[in-house]
């Protein structure tokens, strides 16, 4: 297929892009990595007028510290996720589940930012945003504001973006030294979205542990943060009767779509069995 006629432009600052997208209105759409956007619009799903292409704005990339908190540019790519120093230190999960995006080819590519703010269930770094705690800065025609990633998500391919917005940044707190974390990611081949997947961060205190959180990929419309699971193995040892307790916890509130992956009882079964696997990996991890 090819896309429909379109204009194209490279705006060199934020304030730029923001004008840009104001001014266009809702026949323009910004353009990070373009690994949603390009392949729905070759199939006339998307048909915008303008791109704004957000590949010129050099405040929009980069990894630093301030404090104990990791700010990531939006149009920060996997790759350099995955080759960061500060990212392997201090938050390692998002360098577990950037390797298992697609492949090579994507990561060098595809941003943080578009993965996040694109609302596509499937995609894997909106699950994690919310078990970090995550916050997400926008900017549009009105300034900027700072919404938390566990108040971004509202249905499938619906965030809290207004129009002319743009997601700029992403602020992790950076999570206790001696963390456990583990992302399970069940997929039928290499590159494709999860049939289901999970994320965890937790820590250990005297063999038990002592937080966690959990986080759900393409197990509902939204990403999930099953708390009644996480809850479920706190003060626990991760015995087997927990890890049941925590699954079953866990598919309570999973709503997968019934398609190619598997009928909607056989995805939230191996869900349950990615949160168990998680739970485990990460606490064997933490010190």
């Amino acid at each position: 297929m090819i896309p429909g006629p379109f204009s194209y432009h490279r705006p060199a600052s934020l304030a730029d892009a923001v004008k840009l997208l104001a001014d266009l209105g809702d026949d323009a759409r910004p353009l990070a990595g373009g690994h949603s956007l390009v392949p729905m619009m070759k199939l006339r799903l998307a048909t915008p007028a303008h791109l704004v292409d957000l590949h010129g704005v050099a405040d929009l990339k980069g990894i630093s510290r301030d404090g104990d908190t990791i700010v990531i540019g939006a149009m920060t790519t996997q790759h350099e996720l995955l080759s960061s120093g500060d990212i392997r230190q201090s938050l390692p999960i998002l360098q577990e589940a950037a390797a298992l995006i697609a492949d090579p080819q994507v990561r060098y590519l595809g941003t943080i930012g578009g993965n996040v703010a694109n609302g596509d269930p499937g995609n894997d770094m909106p699950a994690l945003m919310i078990v970090l705690g995550a916050n997400f800065r926008l900017s549009g025609p009105g300034g900027e504001r700072k919404v938390a990633a566990s108040e971004f998500y509202q249905g499938a391919y619906f965030t809290a973006l207004e129009p002319g917005e743009i997601l700029t940044s992403i602020s992790i707190p950076v999570p206790p030294a001696g963390h456990g974390y583990a992302y399970e990611k069940l997929k039928r081949k290499v590159g494709d979205y999860a049939t289901a997947a999970a994320a965890v961060v937790l820590t250990m205190a005297g063999g038990k542990v002592a937080t966690c959180a959990i986080g759900l990929t393409n197990l509902h419309e939204t990403p999930l943060l099953a708390t009644d699971a996480a809850n479920a193995v706190i003060g626990s040892n991760l015995d087997a009767a927990t890890l049941k307790q925590a699954a079953s916890a866990a598919e309570a509130i999973m709503a997968p779509a019934a398609d190619a992956r598997g009928p909607v009882e056989y995805r939230k079964h191996v869900g349950g069995i990615m949160v168990m696997r998680a739970l485990q990996r990460a606490a064997g991890r933490a010190a």
